[in-house]
Parts: C-alpha cells; sequence; structure tokens
C-alpha cells in the first residue's frame, strides 16, 4: 500500500514537472477571446467568420516542414495545432439544449499512438481549459454538425489558397475540412475574391463617380489581366454612358448574391485589428525584436575576415534559439560584397567574405508568434571605407527623417517620402546620379511596413495610428556594372529599425544595435565570447 502511495506521489510530481516544461509567457486565453469579441464587434449583422489552419507542408518524401500556425487562426485562438476549423457568430446562437454560444472551434482529438510519435495534442479537453473554448468538438463533428449557412447574410472565410495536399491516411485533415465546407456553403468552382472585391467596389459606388471609378479600375486591372476578360468589369470600364453602367451594375449584384461568400469584409476586419497592438503583443514583440538587435551586435563582435556567410547566419540564429525564440521570422538575408545588391538574397552560401567587403544582415527571430526585422550593414574589416560610410551615413541621414516622420496621424507615405527626399539629395550631391528619377534604380523599394505577427504584417494603410509598429528601412544599392563611377559599386546598404508608434512620437525598439557608423566601428572592436571557440577540421 505504502509502494502504490508513493508511487502515486512520484507519478504525479512528473507529470506536474512535464506539464510545466513550457514557457509560461505566451498569450493568455484572455487575450484571445478579447480578440474573439473584437472581430464579433465588427462583423455585420447575420454573419459569420469561418477560419481554417494552416497546412501541414511537404518538404521531400515522407518529411513535412516544421508546423506553423496560420497568424490569425493564433491571434483569435492560440491553437498552435493543424487540422482545425474556428467559426464566429456575429450574434448568439441557441444549441439543442437551449445553451446560448457566439463561436465553436472544431480540433484535433487526443491519440496515444500519433501523439507518442508527433508530439502532444490538446484534445477538447485542452482547448476547453487552457484557451478557454465553451464549445468545443472533434474535426470529425465538423462533417456532421448541423448548420446552415444559407442562412447567413454573410459567410466570410479567406480565399482558399490549394496548397494543401490530401494526406489519405487522415480522413480529419484540412483537404477534406475545406472540402466539406465548401460543399455545404456552394463554393463556386470559379470563386475570386479580387473579383468580388471589385463588383462590390462598383456596387457601392454613386452611379454619378462611376466614371472615376472605372478610370482607377482600368489601372487595377494592369496587375490582374485575367479580370480584363470578364464581361462586366470590361463592360463597365468601357462603357460610353451612366445607363449601360447601372445595368451592369445590377447584373454585378445579382452575381454576387449568388452566395453568401465574402473575403473583402473579412480582411478589412483583421486588417484594422492587427494593424495596432496590445499591450500583450507589445511585451512579445519589443522581445523578439530586442533578441535580434542582441544578434545582430553580437556578430559585430565576432565578425573578421574569411568568414563566410552561412556561418554568419547561423551566429545570429544561435542567438535567437538561445532566448527561446522558435523560429526565424522570415529566410535569413545574409549578403557579402555584391551579394548585399540582392534585396532578398538568402542563400547566403558565399564561403568567404572579403576583407574589404560590407555585409549586410537582415535578419529577425520569431518569439511566440511575433517577428521582428532588423538590418544592419556593416564593415568586414571592423572600418568603413571612404566610399561605404559616405554611403552608409547617407542611409543612415534618410533613415532618422523616416523615423522622425512616423508620427501618429500622418499618412502611411510620410516615413518613405521623407527617406527617399534625403537619398535622392544625397545620390545627386554624389555624383551618382544626375536626376532625382534616376535616384530609384537604387532604392527601388519602399521604406516601411507594418510588423507583428507577420513581418510584413496586416494593416490598413491609412494615417499613422498609436501602438503600431512599422519598419523604417531605407537603403542603397550599387551592383557591378552599374551606370556610375566603379568605387561605388557591390556596395550596397540597409538599415532597418522596428518603430513602435506613440503619442508621445516614435520609439526605436532596435536601439540595442549600433546604428550610426561610428557605434558599429566601435561595437566591431570589443571582444567577443566566440574569439575562442574553435572546432575540428574537418576534410
Amino acid at each position: 500500500m505504502r509502494f502504490c502511495i508513493f508511487l502515486v506521489i512520484i507519478t504525479s510530481t512528473f507529470f506536474v514537472s512535464v506539464a510545466q516544461e513550457k514557457p509560461t509567457d505566451f498569450l493568455s486565453k484572455e487575450f484571445h477571446k478579447g480578440r474573439r469579441d473584437a472581430v464579433r464587434k465588427l462583423m455585420p449583422a447575420n454573419s459569420v467568420a469561418v477560419f481554417f489552419t494552416n497546412p501541414v507542408r511537404n518538404r521531400a518524401n515522407d518529411v513535412d516542414y516544421v508546423y506553423h500556425q496560420d497568424p490569425d487562426f493564433y491571434y483569435l485562438t492560440g491553437y498552435q495545432e493543424p487540422n482545425a476549423v474556428l467559426l464566429i457568430f456575429s450574434e448568439n446562437r441557441t444549441d439543442s439544449d437551449n445553451e446560448t454560444y457566439n463561436e465553436i472551434i472544431f480540433v484535433r482529438e487526443k491519440n496515444a499512438r500519433e501523439e507518442m510519435w508527433n508530439g502532444k495534442r490538446l484534445g477538447i479537453s485542452g482547448v476547453k481549459n487552457k484557451l478557454g473554448f465553451k464549445q468545443v468538438f472533434s474535426t470529425a463533428d465538423f462533417f456532421n454538425f448541423e448548420i446552415n449557412f444559407d442562412v447567413f447574410e454573410y459567410v466570410m472565410v479567406y480565399d482558399f489558397k490549394n496548397d494543401y495536399r490530401d494526406s489519405r491516411s487522415n480522413k480529419e485533415d484540412l483537404f477534406n475540412l475545406v472540402k466539406f465546407f465548401k460543399t455545404k456553403v456552394n463554393y463556386p468552382a470559379d470563386y475570386d475574391p479580387v473579383k468580388q472585391q471589385i463588383y462590390t467596389r462598383i456596387m457601392a459606388t454613386e452611379i454619378e463617380n462611376s466614371a472615376n471609378v472605372a478610370q482607377s479600375l482600368g489601372r487595377v486591372l494592369n496587375f490582374y489581366e485575367d479580370l480584363k476578360s470578364d464581361e462586366l468589369i470590361s463592360g463597365f470600364i468601357n462603357a460610353k454612358d451612366d445607363a449601360i453602367r447601372k445595368e451592369l451594375k445590377e447584373k454585378m449584384i445579382l452575381k454576387v448574391t449568388e452566395n453568401k461568400l465574402n473575403s473583402s469584409l473579412l480582411e478589412e476586419i483583421m486588417n484594422t485589428l492587427r494593424e495596432t497592438k496590445t499591450k500583450e503583443e507589445l511585451v512579445l514583440l519589443k522581445k523578439a525584436v530586442e533578441i535580434s538587435a542582441v544578434g545582430q551586435l553580437e556578430v559585430m563582435k565576432a565578425m573578421k575576415p574569411d568568414i563566410s556567410e552561412t556561418e554568419i547566419q547561423g551566429i545570429h540564429e544561435f542567438v535567437y534559439k538561445k532566448y527561446g525564440a522558435e523560429y526565424e521570422g522570415y529566410p535569413s538575408i545574409v549578403g557579402a560584397g555584391n551579394n548585399g545588391c540582392i534585396l532578398h538574397y538568402i542563400e547566403n552560401n558565399k564561403p568567404k567574405v572579403g576583407e574589404r567587403e560590407l555585409v549586410l544582415m537582415d535578419l529577425g527571430a520569431e518569439y511566440h508568434g511575433y517577428t521582428a526585422d532588423v538590418t544592419r550593414t556593416i564593415p568586414v574589416s571592423g572600418k568603413f571605407t571612404r566610399e561605404q560610410k559616405l554611403i552608409y551615413d547617407l542611409v543612415y541621414e534618410a533613415q532618422e527623417a523616416g523615423i522622425k516622420a512616423a508620427v501618429v496621424g500622418a499618412p502611411y507615405s510620410a516615413s518613405e517620402k521623407a527617406a527617399r527626399k534625403v537619398i535622392n539629395k544625397g545620390l545627386i550631391t554624389l555624383g551618382i546620379v544626375k536626376e532625382e528619377e534616376e535616384a530609384r534604380m537604387y532604392f527601388p523599394h519602399g521604406t516601411s511596413h507594418y510588423l507583428g505577427l507577420d513581418v510584413h504584417d496586416k494593416g490598413t494603410y491609412g494615417n499613422f495610428k498609436e501602438n503600431t509598429v512599422i519598419t523604417v528601412e531605407p537603403g542603397i544599392y550599387i551592383p557591378e556594372g552599374s551606370n556610375c563611377d566603379k568605387k561605388w559599386w557591390t556596395i550596397g546598404v540597409r538599415i532597418e529599425d522596428d518603430i513602435l508608434i506613440t503619442k508621445n512620437g516614435p520609439i526605436n525598439l532596435s536601439e540595442m544595435a549600433p546604428r550610426k557608423s561610428e557605434d558599429v566601428e566601435a561595437a566591431m572592436k570589443q571582444k567577443s565570447v566566440l574569439d575562442d571557440f574553435k572546432l575540428p577540421v574537418l576534410d
């Protein structure tokens, strides 16, 4: 009897310790519930929003990529497993037991054999207890769930990208969940969310403004060549008078109301909510940014000639793991010399960086779902050449102007306009270009994007709002063979910081990583903890 009691105590202690082995600073279940409530407040009357998890993606043969949850699904639930469905209703509904509910989630059931191979599952009870849902069912129940989508005015769902596989052995995978849902809502085979958005825009336009809208749509269609063949859209754009446009508009209304599907409304809701960050989100995002800034600083200390791009990447990512960051927020960019002039260079396989080269390092840690995006450009030798410093200091000056422009109420374009003005003038002064129009050749990208659960996070692109986080990342790239003096060739510089917009002005969350050219050089003189880290030479 004593042995049995002892065993129970030991077993209980073991499971308690196992339960405590995960980080404790994830977003709370109250946060996720609050986000679902926020979605509900923005939903039109008599509507349902349907969210699916990300698919499991195959890497090769029987090996899959490490699973990463759809950011919206994570934002609304905290659930990190595949093959699940979330339904949010605009109003309360009543079940067969006369209980009211306004949301349902369908998740994977517990499965001892699967969990032995592929890790623990929350299961129905786990989702109730840890994530705070009341109406939780298994994915198997989704196929039998009695819900008539025809009664809703809107069934809001994102367009399906068809990048998921039928696993065959699993009848409750995403493939079958989506297939069943499409059947339930009479999902048209030719459904096109962009076409629907254009129809919706036309339908919302007063007839007297139709000509102006038609003109702007003509420009939009330059990006969607396949929609030019749509008779209703092309007819509206090319119509000679408002009477014809009115007739086409009525036909669009009939076309849109053939089904209840709407993806544009859902996109608007999620863009609005995710643009500004709550206090809980900012804690995690700030940590992701600071981890990334430490990575940049440690590489500055460890940099030496003949190091490889791959090794530089490895130092950054080691720092991320040391702090408990689960992933990189995007493929790491480490470009030495001319490789730094390739905006999204991710090969990172140059075996030896040259002593007189610059290394552009654009990397970001993802911590509990939130990703940083920090770029520094440093001289391999520890000291900028004259030409490198001139370009670097120009980019720094442009970034300073861009950061100062990131204030509440300013238009989304404010930072870019401020930074581009500095670079345009500077390139002319240096004699690299003669006209401002030529400068875009060397500064070809935008200056900012939203940052959060995605590296290019969702937002409205309206005036800057309080508690929004953006990047400010001007750059100058002069690849070999450019139409300027050869002394500038292979210089690629980008400086990128993550900026929190507050009512008291912008805050640089990544300031821990040195930015000024003299501060970068000073940091590179510091001793690195990796100086004495030696590995055996391998053939």
